[in-house]
């Protein structure tokens, strides 16, 4: 369909920043037709949702590991996802200042599974959560954005961003309050996040300090989604060769027995009226013959 063509080719021409953005806006649309329409149908609505979330449950990951990747693009709340999506917006395009659009896509990645992982290992290793552990779900980007935030944070700690009410704040007095902020409310109604949070920052300080030594923590993970991109590309259409190998020595055959006859019926002139009776072009095939003996 031509309007689809239209938009796939649109967001394949845009900046990764601007795809990871309509990514989670597009999931966060379509989740909510879905709530509203079992809602309608008298179902409680955000049941699937656990499909789509970390659970905290060993057992229950177990049996949905897919939600690892998956829980960093859902957002069920409006103010939980413009707050992320405007965050991701602001300091997606300072990281854009400095590293690549892959360095993104593979910071957002690996902090959200980070994130995941830090979640999971504290609801399993603190009593504290024994109790929510088998009911504790995780969503939400914040972990990726958080890895963002720390990485552009810890390469150019001492850059300027205007804040209202505050003025220009330096990057790292950001990062540290956020960091201060997750670190305090790791025992809150939203501990789940905030030690998401924590898991996303270490991977983006890990990342900055890499870059700094010559390497690439996102190498390979953007290696492995080039692989898996290369498998759904349509591969170019093999051209059916319209000759078959009997053919093209028939071919070759019929044309050097023709060649055969022209230097024929040229010598046969040459005879009758000398060489200077041929014509130029009569010259040239004779030397060209002449010369490939």
């Amino acid at each position: 369909m031509p309007y689809f063509d239209d938009i796939r080719n649109r967001f394949q021409h845009e900046t990764m920043l601007k795809k990871l953005l309509y990514i989670n806006i597009a999931i966060f649309l379509l989740a909510q037709i879905t709530i509203i329409s079992l809602r309608l149908f008298n179902s409680d609505g955000t049941e699937w949702l656990a499909y789509a979330e970390v659970p905290s449950s060993l057992p229950l990951l177990a049996m949905r590991p897919w939600t690892l990747l998956t829980y960093m693009f859902l957002h069920v709340g409006f103010l939980h996802i413009l707050f992320n999506l405007l965050c991701l917006f602001w300091f997606g395009q300072l990281f854009l200042l400095y590293f690549s659009q892959k360095h993104l896509l593979g910071v957002y990645l690996l902090g959200g599974f980070a994130g995941a992982l830090f979640y999971i290992g504290a609801y399993n290793l603190f009593p504290y959560f024994a109790i929510v552990r088998e009911n504790s779900f995780l969503l939400g980007a914040s972990a990726s954005i958080m890895a963002i935030i720390v990485a552009v944070a810890t390469h150019v700690p001492n850059f300027e961003v205007p804040l209202w009410l505050f003025g220009k704040v330096r990057l790292k007095y950001i990062a540290v309050f956020t960091l201060i902020i997750s670190i305090l409310g790791v025992s809150s109604n939203n501990a789940g996040g905030e030690f998401a949070h924590l898991g996303g920052a270490l991977i983006g300080f890990i990342f900055a300090k890499r870059f700094h030594a010559g390497k690439d923590l996102t190498k390979g993970i953007n290696k492995l989604i080039d692989g898996i991109i290369t498998l759904f590309k349509p591969r170019p259409k093999r051209v059916k060769m319209t000759y078959t190998r009997a053919k093209t020595d028939a071919f070759y055959n019929k044309q050097q027995h023709d060649n055969e006859k022209e230097i024929d019926v040229i010598l046969d002139k040459i005879k009758r009226s000398g060489y200077d009776s041929l014509s130029a072009e009569e010259k040239k095939k004779l030397f060209d013959r002449s010369s490939k003996s």
